[in-house]
Order: C-alpha cells, then sequence, then structure tokens
C-alpha cells in the first residue's frame, strides 16, 4: 500500500514537471524564438525606405538581441571582443582610459575598425555604433587639432564658424572610424562654481539654438545633399544642466555637477527646453540624458520629461542614452534602476560596465512583464533608425577614410581663438599694441603650457600639463612668432625679472586654471591663485603697462585686482593655436567677441538668475554680451 502510495506521488509529480518543462519551452518559444533570416532580407537592401528596413530586421530579432542593441559599453569593459558578436552588443565607447596601445591616428582606427568588424559578424549583421568625447576636437588622438572649448566659440557668437569646427571634427572622427560623438553640450551654466561650464555655449537659450544646431548640421552633413548622416551628433544633458544648486550634488566628490535642478516645470520649459526643440528640428537622431535631478528624481527616470515631453511634444524620433553609470543611480538597486529607466524612457543604456548581468536583467524583466515588450521595441526602433540614416550597414558606409588636412584645421583652429578672445578692459588704448617695442615681458603660468591652453578631455579625461600636444603652439610662442624680428620677447613664468632703472614698456602676464573635467572642478570659489597674483604684481613692478590674459574655463572672481591691470583679456580654454591669442593682441585680428554669459563679482551673487540678474541683486561685474 505505501509502495503504490508512493509510486503515485511519482508520478505525479513527473506528469507536474513534464507540463511545467512544457509550458517553459512554449515561452520560451514565443519569447525567444530565432527565426531564420530569409535569403534576400529587405534590411539589407538600401532601395527601401529606413522605417521599412527597421521593421524587418527588428521582426528577425531575438528578445536577447534586441536587449543587446540597448546596450552601450565602455571600450575596456568588453572581456573578449567576440562577446559583442555573441551578445549583439549595440554601441562601444572610449571613456576615460579608453584608447588604444598604440595612441595614435591609426592605433584609433585599427581599434575601432575591429569592434565595426565584430558587430557585423554576428548573426544578423547589425553594427554598432562607437561613440567618444570630441567635445573639442578628436582630441583623445595625439596630433589631432585641438579646438577652444564650447564656451569660446560661444563668445564668438558665430554659427558659420562653429559649423566649420564640427566639420574639422567630423573628419577627425572619420579618420579614424568613430561614427558617434557626445557633442554638442546644451547645458545652460548659472553658476561658474560648477566644473562643466567650459563645456557650454552660453547661458542664453537663443544662443544655444543657434549654435548648437550649426555644430549638429556640421557634425552630421554629408559632402553633398545625397550623402547621409556621417558622424551621429549627440546634443546633451537633457535637461536642466547648468541649473542645480550648489552642495546638491549625488556624488559625495562633488559640490554641484550631478546635483539638483531646482526649477520648476515653467522654467524648465522656459529656459533649457527651446534648444532641444531646436536640436531635433535640425536632425538630430540621439539625445543624452544628463546626471542631475529634477526634484527628488534622477533624469534618467523622469518618463515624463523623456517620453511625454521630448519624444511627444517635441517629437523626438531618435533614441536616448543615459550617461556614465546614470541608470544605476536611479536606486541602489540594478536591477530596479535598469527597469525604472527604461520604462520612463531610455533606449541605450551607458552602463558602462557589466553588460552581461544587464542583459540578464532586462530579459528577466520582460519576461515578468515588468517592461513590456513594446517598448523593447520601440527602444531598438529608434536606434536602428539612427543605424541606418548613419549608413553603417554593409556596403552603405557614408563616409571613407579621409585624410585630415592638418594645416588647414590649425588655421582654422587659430581663427576660432582670434574670434573666441574677449576684451574686457583697455585703458588708454593699451591694446592693440600698434608699435612694436624693444622689449616686452611675458610671465605667467599658462603662457607656455599648452595642456592649460587645451583644458581637460584632451588626450586624457582631466588634461594633461604641459608642453607636450602634439600639432599645436602654446601663447608664447604665438606671441614671439607675431612680434617677428626686432623685438625681444622675455619669458619669465613666475616674473622674477631681473632688476633694471627702465621699465619694460609691456608686460603681459598668461595666468588660469589647470585642467579639470566634471564634479573634479567643482570650486567654491573660483579665482586666481596666490601664484599667479604674485606673478603679476612681480611684472607690473617691472612693467609700465601690464595686460593680464585669462586662460580660463569660466568667469573667475578678480573684482579687486582688475583696478591694478591696464587691459584685462579672457581667452577661455583656446586649444592647441596660441598664435589666436597673440593675433588679437597685436591687432592682426580685431576683437569681435562678447561674454555668453555674465562676469560676477563675488560668489554671493551667485546662481545668477536667467535673465542675469544676481542672487543677491548687486550688479554683476561685466553683462552678458559685454565686450570691447
Amino acid at each position: 500500500m505505501r509502495t503504490n502510495t508512493t509510486g503515485n506521488i511519482i508520478r505525479t509529480f513527473l506528469i507536474l514537471l513534464s507540463g511545467l518543462v512544457a509550458v517553459w519551452v512554449v515561452w520560451s518559444f514565443f519569447i525567444d524564438s530565432s527565426p531564420a533570416t530569409p535569403v534576400d532580407p529587405i534590411y539589407l537592401d538600401a532601395s527601401y525606405a529606413n522605417d521599412a528596413r527597421v521593421a524587418d530586421l527588428l521582426s528577425y530579432m531575438t528578445l536577447e538581441e534586441k536587449i543587446g542593441q540597448m546596450a552601450l559599453v565602455e571600450k575596456n569593459s568588453i572581456q573578449r571582443i567576440g562577446d559583442v558578436r555573441s551578445y549583439g552588443i549595440g554601441a562601444v565607447l572610449s571613456g576615460f582610459g579608453g584608447k588604444p596601445e598604440d595612441n595614435s591616428i591609426e592605433g584609433w582606427r585599427d581599434m575601432v575598425t575591429e569592434f565595426i568588424t565584430e558587430s557585423k559578424q554576428s548573426r544578423l549583421g547589425i553594427p554598432i555604433l562607437y561613440g567618444v568625447d570630441a567635445i573639442h576636437g578628436h582630441s583623445n588622438v595625439p596630433g589631432m587639432t585641438v579646438f577652444p572649448h564650447a564656451i569660446g566659440l560661444g563668445a564668438s557668437g558665430d554659427a558659420d564658424l562653429v559649423k566649420r569646427v564640427a566639420q574639422a571634427t567630423k573628419e577627425q572622427l572619420v579618420n579614424t572610424g568613430v561614427n558617434w560623438s557626445y557633442s554638442p553640450t546644451y547645458d545652460m551654466p548659472q553658476d561658474i562654481r560648477w566644473g562643466r561650464v567650459y563645456e557650454t555655449f552660453s547661458d542664453d537659450p537663443e544662443l544655444v539654438s543657434e549654435l548648437g544646431a550649426s555644430y549638429i548640421e556640421g557634425l552630421q552633413e554629408g559632402e553633398d545633399d545625397s550623402s547621409g548622416i556621417e558622424v551621429l551628433a549627440t546634443p546633451k544633458h537633457f535637461i536642466g544642466a547648468g541649473s542645480m544648486l550648489w552642495d546638491t550634488s549625488s556624488n559625495e566628490n562633488f559640490k554641484i555637477d550631478q546635483g539638483t535642478t531646482a526649477v520648476d516645470a515653467q522654467d524648465l520649459y522656459a529656459q533649457h527646453l527651446p534648444p532641444f526643440q531646436e536640436a531635433v528640428d535640425t536632425g538630430a537622431l540621439s539625445i543624452m540624458v544628463g546626471l542631475n535631478s529634477w526634484g527628488q528624481t534622477k533624469l534618467a527616470a523622469e518618463s515624463y520629461l523623456i517620453t511625454d515631453v521630448l519624444k511627444g511634444e517635441l517629437g523626438f524620433s531618435g533614441f536616448t542614452v543615459s550617461d556614465w553609470y546614470g541608470v544605476y543611480e536611479v536606486t541602489d538597486n540594478d536591477y530596479v534602476s535598469a527597469v525604472t529607466a527604461i520604462n520612463a524612457g531610455i533606449d541605450m543604456v551607458m552602463l558602462p560596465f557589466d553588460y552581461k548581468p544587464f542583459i540578464k536583467n532586462v530579459k528577466k524583466a520582460v519576461t515578468r512583464g515588468e517592461i513590456s515588450q513594446e517598448r523593447i521595441d520601440d527602444a531598438v526602433t529608434r536606434i536602428l533608425r539612427a543605424k541606418f540614416a548613419a549608413g553603417l550597414f554593409v556596403g552603405e558606409q557614408v563616409s571613407d577614410v579621409v585624410t585630415v588636412v592638418v594645416d588647414a584645421h590649425r588655421g582654422l583652429a587659430r581663427e576660432a581663438v582670434a574670434k573666441s578672445a574677449v576684451l574686457l578692459k583697455n585703458t588708454d588704448s593699451t591694446l592693440p599694441i600698434s608699435l612694436r617695442p624693444g622689449s616686452i615681458l611675458v610671465a605667467g603660468s599658462a603662457a607656455d603650457n599648452v595642456g592649460m591652453q587645451a583644458g581637460a578631455w584632451t588626450l586624457e579625461w582631466q588634461g594633461v600639463d604641459g608642453n607636450w600636444i602634439p600639432n599645436s603652439t602654446s601663447i608664447l610662442e604665438g606671441l614671439k612668432e607675431v612680434v617677428g624680428t626686432g623685438t625681444t620677447v622675455t619669458f619669465e613664468e613666475n616674473g622674477y625679472f631681473e632688476e633694471s632703472q627702465t621699465k619694460a614698456a609691456l608686460g603681459i602676464a598668461v595666468v588660469g586654471e589647470k585642467p579639470y573635467a566634471e564634479g573634479w572642478g567643482d570650486n567654491a570659489s573660483p579665482s586666481l591663485s596666490a601664484q599667479d597674483m604674485e606673478t603679476i604684481n612681480r611684472l607690473r613692478e617691472v612693467s609700465e603697462k601690464v595686460v593680464v590674459v585669462l586662460v580660463t574655463g569660466r568667469p573667475l572672481i578678480i573684482t579687486e585686482e582688475l583696478q591694478n591691470w591696464d587691459a584685462l583679456v579672457v581667452a577661455w580654454l583656446p586649444g592647441g593655436e596660441g598664435g589666436g591669442v597673440a593675433d588679437v593682441l597685436f591687432g592682426n585680428t580685431p576683437f569681435t567677441a562678447s561674454l555668453p554669459l555674465p562676469w560676477p563679482a563675488s560668489v554671493s551673487q551667485l546662481p545668477i538668475s536667467a535673465d542675469g540678474a544676481s542672487h543677491d541683486g548687486s550688479a554683476v561685474l561685466f553683462p552678458r554680451y559685454f565686450g570691447l
């Protein structure tokens, strides 16, 4: 009797188990089926419209392949290059340290080509996007021309110049095989203590809209009207970055970067949304969502702004991409964070590390019904739409490798430097230097330091300090070139010149900020260092007149010191062509630039509101668009 009972139990258990296995097999087939690719798929036929090709390709994709397309992985985190193929990774990026062993143009091209070739060998042959932060030229690569940072281009107010700089950057990127740039920056800073002010054009949405659109056009337009997108632009950061409050950062190492944007919906719409509408209208197919918060919600989880506003009201048909590790700052739980962000409207996740757990977690969420198939299909459709528009599939690569014309790019960079420099003070027409005095004294930490001129995002994430950036000219070298023969230029970095009974007719102090990137540049009181001030004072003692040139990524607090200077020029972060600064000092090129944002007189005035009014109601040192 006991034996029969035991046998019945076992048989019942086996029947139930086989039933569960059958259900699992059917469910797995429904979720994970891999339909064979037809012999002549529509998606590989360029004669069809892109939307038809996207729909055709999507119909062949498994769930895993779709999720793989949503993964953006940092180059050094790919455990083996075969994973790009086997996991169907959608995009790879070079983050900090993401350079090839052979850090040259050829080395970059070989590295990127290897990743792209691997992706094309996947089951459906879907190519990756390869992205970099080319925010002032393809400055990751030694030998490429380094252009002024965006704050200088904003000071120029020259949309045509901005477009030409973007076109040159595109040529640099294509030369290395890169097809995706995380630029331009649309943030509008209201607090100069933020460490990313220099990445922005202005705090004026009209100027940001105009220059940003020109940059997108320059980056994406082909050589003729029939050409498709050559390099995908990425306006960033959606939305409200630049209006964060001091001491609200979610990163314990920072103060304002990744902080809270505390503006209401009305101000957000009026101040921060117009540039993104212009970006959508210009044809942007990728927009990066920021690391800041709106109220208590991280932007990567803000479904109203991403789905309802950006994709709905603005009509954005491209894909959204999260910023570095941004999705995983939504909550302390990686699974919940991924589910929340994807449901909020994030299409591609800059992981940037653990792609295997991400694919596993998102698949689990779909099988549980926590992320719908429709949401996955929408995200992948948007990603594929951009890839087809960029002509990334076999036989359709828009841009062949081109030879970058270094001399032409350097000439353009020098023009951009001159058009970016703002003249803020000029007592008794000290500038331009009309006569070539017999002796000019030059001092300052930034006079002969291209690393300081270039700022961060140059060869390294935090930039470099020194004079070893290839194909570049320091400001000191530019001065020596412009003055020509018959004039002696004497340089002493710290201003310790030999005493003489006769003062030099002119002293030029080139001083400013050491390179910094992101929140590491957050600074409670941006100002000149004690060493720089001592250098200027020493120069004052041995010179009849003193011209101060600021190499800086933001306005500095100089109110008390300014009265002791005969002339003041802000060169921003001019990049690799210091000769452009010499051009305006000596009048070879006139001063035409103006301040793209207000210059505060004190820290107590921060933040400065969108209309240019200081926080404490006092007058700023120089208003927006001031320039002599």
